[in-house]
């Protein structure tokens, strides 16, 4: 009997982010670990990439320009704006937010992370363990 290796959730990832130095790290790790990443440097743009529901996870910083990344997920979690969507979607921020305003964050999305304290390594490794 053969043996499937086990992969991540999804391979498609869709990365919301401005930073173009942290796009790139992201694309390069992500890349590595066999993902097929896409990349939106404007929230509009990012948005619509989205909807699509081509992706299988969405990482998406809460400050883009054009509509922040709150909105964008608020129009994600919509059924009626937003009716498919799959992907799972992880906020990464570097933002400082009151412990209420990131509680409410984390429970619209599937994960939380702050980019200053996590590497490319450790986000290709989150990303891998998610359900």
């Amino acid at each position: 009997m053969d043996t499937v290796p086990l992969s991540p959730v999804g391979n498609k990832i869709l990365i919301v982010e401005d930073e173009h130095f942290i796009q790139e790290l992201y694309v390069r790790a992500l890349t590595k670990a066999g993902y097929e990443v896409s990349v939106q440097s404007d929230g509009q743009k990012g948005l619509a990439a989205a909807q699509t529901d081509k992706y299988d996870i969405i990482l998406l910083d809460l400050m883009v320009p054009d509509i922040t990344g709150i909105e964008i997920l608020r129009t994600l979690n919509d059924r009626k704006l937003t009716p498919r969507l799959h992907a799972r979607i992880i906020v990464t921020t570097n933002l400082e937010q009151r412990d209420e305003v990131r509680a409410d964050i984390e429970n619209q999305a599937d994960g939380y992370l702050i980019k200053a304290e996590i590497t490319p390594r450790q986000l290709v490794e989150f990303l891998s363990r998610l359900q």
